[in-house]
């Protein structure tokens, strides 16, 4: 819960329980005329478009570099020096990645340009980047547990027609959310200049995300929908099946859920690399 990441953070933050505890009347009188929204105004002014606002599901370090970054550190208050929406879509700096073959984790070289529309990593120097990645085909997730560590980042390409996978962390809980949101940023900026059209407040990022593996780790795609599941009007349904839950999907017609079936069983039978 958040609460407890304020509670750690007293410098800032005064946590009281509307059960528990005891509130003096000059707190109430306070809390009348700062209230929740009132603080929403002052600490959110300035959100960037591309910054990523965690939900109560996300992992611990997504909302706790929240939290810090609108109390602590003040980043997004009205009176804060402006900044170029796009500018935070260039990043660079050591993450420790996991070898494809040994899976050991080692340090690397990255670097993230929204100007260039490329993300670059480098395993030897002064020779050129081991990989240049397009940040077109470019996507960002936590995965934890996956990684085994709590600022495990998922960074997801295409190439060559197969999808690649690069699993990262730092130990810096801040470094790692705000290379998370350099490559958001570098994507809306590859979205901006790409669709100009595109209205301003046009959502440019996924309201949520499926991971989805191979067959034999787990994942499968059935037609209809689960036995006991309905839905009012009469659609085609799909069911993704992952190791973790079950994702309910709904199309229009059967040849929207045909094409969808071939597309997904199309992404699990491909090779997965790392």
């Amino acid at each position: 819960m958040c609460s407890g990441i304020h509670r750690n953070l007293p410098q800032v933050s005064r946590v009281k329980s509307l059960w528990l505890d005891f509130w003096e009347n000059d707190l109430i009188e306070f809390m009348k005329k700062h209230g929740n929204l009132c603080a929403k105004a002052k600490y959110e002014a300035k959100v960037p478009p591309y910054y990523y606002i965690p939900q109560s599901c996300d992992c611990l370090v997504l909302r706790e570099q929240w939290i810090r970054a609108k109390y602590e550190r003040e980043e997004f208050v009205a009176t804060r020096v402006c900044q170029d929406p796009c500018s935070a879509g260039s990043h660079e700096g050591f993450l420790w990645k996991r070898g494809r073959e040994s899976k050991q984790f080692k340090q690397r070289r990255f670097l993230l340009s929204a100007r260039e529309g490329v993300m670059k990593y480098y395993t030897k120097e002064p020779k050129g980047p081991k990989a240049v990645i397009s940040i077109e085909k470019l996507n960002v997730m936590f995965q934890a547990e996956k990684i085994h560590h709590a600022h495990g980042l998922q960074i997801t390409y295409k190439t060559d027609g197969q999808t690649r996978n690069l699993f990262v962390y730092h130990e810096s809980g801040k470094e790692i959310v705000d290379w998370f949101n350099a490559i958001r940023a570098a994507r809306y900026h590859y979205l901006r200049t790409t669709f100009p059209a595109l209205p301003e407040h046009e959502d440019a990022f996924p309201q949520g995300q499926v991971f989805i593996g191979r067959r034999v780790e787990g994942y499968e795609v059935r037609a209809g929908l689960p036995q006991g599941i309905s839905v009012k009007k009469r659609k085609s349904g799909i069911t993704m099946v992952t190791p973790m839950r079950e994702f309910l999907f709904l199309c229009e017609n059967d040849r929207e859920q045909r094409e969808w079936i071939d597309a997904l069983n199309g992404v699990i039978a491909q090779p997965l690399s790392g």
